[in-house]
């Protein structure tokens, strides 16, 4: 079947992570185009059943997969007649039904099986959870059977994605990516002793769960991003700058080796750029709103104060140290942030931490599945002991 308006031939889509931030908008974008998407599979992690259970009433998926067991059962009796699957492995069989497009949802590192399972399949991996990418970067691209197989969700990403096409990979100087600043942006060092967790949740653009949220305000959100874009486009971590841009229009530029700078442009909609991961290389007609060029518009950049947010710094200790370095970098960021908003550490000491175990890992020889996993075992149970 194909949409006559986009050439787009109807897309059968595997969600994963379909209760979040992500996965909802995406159920948005999919709801309001029905002729060029169809979900045959929704997973989630099981924290809002009820929720998941509207989800699959109102797209009728074939295949349900809830991490928690629990949840999974609550969720089957709900709902006669779909195939219900429980655990982690669920989630891993979601991913790996074969469908046109999975689009990666998932808040942290538990993404990566997911991630390669997609890939495995020959499926398109729409991706949003960078922190698999992170994690098992060489493992992700071995795993690619095609050069265009991943397509960015990351707002971020969507646009160097979308601006690269632009010129040729031989013609592009440097990546910059585009920072909102989070809920501390423009303050120093000193100004973020005291912060709290709530203080960190209050981000001035972007509507996102916890971890995200936390990750922006400290600028980890940043530095896997970064990361993301190095193992994304296969550029230099040196080639890639950070610059500060509380307005959030421009979602980031590729600068060409002639001088001239590449931009996407748009409101801060997160339906944009999932359009995108769905449809790529095509465009969803009014996924989201567009700038209104009638008002005036002031946009404002600026450098990183990396003394203030040494976040960004560290992600490239990270990746020239090893391949394994990144994954211990986020495993270790993902049990501070969990302190950090208990209560148990400093909004300072994120990062501090992450230093401290990072600093610390020895990377073995061989990169396999095994050894990430190994790698964030170690890396969790470091920061622990670190944090008390």
């Amino acid at each position: 079947m194909t949409d006559a308006a986009s050439g787009l031939s109807q897309r059968s889509v595997s969600l994963l992570g379909s209760t979040g931030s992500i996965g909802t908008q995406a159920l948005d974008v999919i709801g309001r185009n029905p002729e060029s998407f169809h979900v045959t599979a929704l997973a989630a992690g099981g924290s809002d059943p009820d929720l998941v259970i509207a989800q699959a009433r109102s797209v009728r998926p074939e295949f349900v997969a809830v991490a928690q067991a629990d949840a999974a059962a609550e969720v089957a009796r709900a709902l006669p007649g779909v195939e219900v699957a429980g655990g982690a492995d669920a989630v891993v069989e979601a991913a790996s039904r074969g469908a046109d497009v999975v689009l990666n949802g998932i808040t942290g590192s538990v993404g990566l099986r997911p991630t390669l399972a997609a890939l495995e399949s020959g499926s398109t991996l729409a991706l949003a959870n960078k922190e698999s990418l992170v994690a098992g970067g060489a493992l992700v691209k071995q795993a690619m059977q095609r050069a265009d197989q991943i397509v960015p969700v990351d707002s971020e990403h969507s646009a160097l994605a979308q601006a690269l096409r632009g010129g040729r990979a031989d013609e592009v100087k440097r990546l910059v990516v585009t920072a909102s600043g989070g809920a501390f942006r423009g303050r120093s060092r000193d100004e973020l002793t005291d912060v709290t967790a709530a203080d960190a949740l209050q981000h001035p653009t972007w509507d996102m769960g916890a971890v995200v949220t936390i990750n922006s305000a400290s600028m980890v959100n940043k530095a896997l991003e970064v990361i993301e874009a190095h193992l994304l486009f296969d550029i230099a971590m040196e080639r890639i700058d950070v610059v500060v841009h509380a307005q959030s229009i421009v979602h980031s530029m590729v600068e060409f080796v002639d001088g001239s700078t590449l931009a996407q442009v748009s409101p801060p909609d997160m339906r944009l750029p999932i359009a995108l991961g769905l449809s790529w290389p095509h465009r969803v007609a009014g996924a989201s709103p567009a700038m209104d060029w009638t008002q005036a518009h002031t946009w404002t950049f600026a450098p990183l104060d990396e003394q203030a947010f040494p976040a960004v710094s560290l992600a490239r200790q990270a990746v020239a140290a090893s391949a394994l370095h990144p994954a211990v970098f986020n495993a270790a960021n993902e049990e501070c942030v969990a302190a950090f908003i208990a209560g148990r550490l400093p909004f300072l000491g994120i990062v501090e931490t992450v230093r401290s175990v990072v600093e610390a890992y020895d990377a073995p020889a061989e990169l396999s599945l095994d050894a990430v996993d190994e790698a964030e075992r170690w890396a969790r149970a470091r920061a622990i002991a670190e944090i008390h």
